[in-house]
């Protein structure tokens, strides 16, 4: 397997067939689940994979280790992509003892009803292989309660912390791979997955300031070595929920119409100087992705057609999922929608705003009857221009 350093090594597997991430986002490049070992006086395992992979898993780790057992099993977080092969590796290595916090143990018991052979550990503690030792950081709620990171030297163990989605093709360290397609895909996952939990985010980074890193060894993407800082960046931002000035105007439409007035709003925002402006159509784009934009873009405009004497289905959801993520930071929001004879979406998109988003309202919504006439256009170009001033 891939050494990391003379006594690290990566036994983590990719998995190219599944489809949905947690059931909810897409994996058009797959995705992997890394696992580490350290090979000292004893040997420590630093999380597992998920249990349909645990064939390959342990074929990777007995091409390292041989027929020697691993004696500790280090838990960073609980999720079952990581530790849903932990009750095979104790039947293969029966004497494991498994290492985590109070927190991760009432899951194990839980979720695989393993309850011995257990070493708890508490932030700062560490715990001696040989002649190297691993340090314990506990950072709570990055993403789960139970979620610590495991330092060993210069090489951090990161749990889900500064993963992305996206399979390894070949490459493991960063050095070996052409990057390009990891970057969007972290802020994908991030905004879809973390995106909630930005102060615990900064909490960890707070914790983790002071620490010299050569490699970052996370449980999802390339193990970090050249570009530490870039990922770290990014995360930083990300959970400062700062952005940059761009628009993403997203829509519903059934018959074109609300469409229609999405391209004025886009033209007449390009019009007036936004060069970054990206547009959605919420029938058709995965809301992930959407919600990868409206973390890195500070403008938002919606806009939907009244649906059954409400807001139509897509942008009411995509609204609960922007509202669940909790952005703060400033951020700049605009609304227009359509009605054949009952008009309630504009309403409706207004009062989520007014009541769950709190983003700051920009220009005057704009309520198009039926179809485009010369007054609602105008309309739809001032809205965007408020934007680009808002913007500039």
């Amino acid at each position: 397997m891939t050494p990391i350093s003379n006594n690290v090594f990566y036994v983590g597997v990719n998995d190219r067939n599944k489809s949905l991430f947690e059931g909810l986002w897409p994996l058009p490049n797959g995705v992997s689940y890394s696992s580490y070992l350290v090979v000292d006086g004893r040997v420590c395992l630093i999380d597992t994979v998920e249990v349909d992979f645990f064939t390959q898993y342990i074929e990777n780790i007995r091409e390292v280790i041989g027929d020697r057992p691993v004696d500790y099993l280090v838990i960073n977080h609980m999720e079952p992509d990581h530790s849903g092969s932990l009750a095979l590796v104790k039947k293969y290595y029966p004497e494991i003892k498994i290492v985590g916090n109070k927190k991760t143990f009432s899951m194990i018991q839980g979720f695989y009803g393993i309850g011995d052979d257990i070493t708890v550990v508490n932030n700062g503690d560490t715990l001696s292989l040989g002649s190297s030792e691993l340090s314990f950081v506990l950072t709570p709620m990055v993403h789960w309660p139970e979620t610590m990171v495991t330092l060993l030297g210069d090489i951090l163990f990161s749990g889900d912390a500064f993963g992305c989605f996206g399979a390894l093709n070949g490459g493991i360290i960063d050095e070996e791979i052409n990057c390009d397609t990891f970057w969007l895909e972290m802020v994908r996952y991030y905004s879809n997955i973390v995106g909630k939990y930005g102060t615990p985010v900064q909490n960890a980074l707070k914790k983790l300031a002071g620490v010299k890193l050569s490699y970052i060894c996370s449980t999802h993407g390339p193990v970090w070595h050249k570009y530490i800082d870039k990922v770290i960046g990014i995360y930083d931002s990300l959970s400062k929920y700062e952005a940059q000035p761009g628009l993403v105007i997203c829509y519903g439409t059934m018959y074109g119409n609300t469409e229609r007035m999405a391209e004025q709003i886009a033209r007449a925002a390009s019009q007036a100087g936004v060069k970054d402006i990206v547009m959605y159509n919420v029938s058709k784009t995965h809301h992930s992705y959407i919600l990868r934009d409206i973390f890195r873009y500070q403008g938002l405009i919606v806009g939907a057609p009244t649906y059954n004497a409400g807001l139509y289905h897509e942008m009411e959801v995509l609204l609960s999922e922007i509202a669940n993520k909790d952005i703060k930071g400033k951020r700049l929001f605009g609304c227009f929608g359509s009605h054949a004879w009952a008009s309630k979406a504009v309403g409706k998109i207004v009062e989520w705003n007014d009541t769950r988003l709190h983003f700051e309202m920009v220009g005057e919504p704009v309520d198009m009857k039926q179809a485009l006439t010369p007054e609602v256009k105008a309309q739809c170009e001032a809205l965007g221009k408020a934007m680009a001033e808002k913007l500039a």
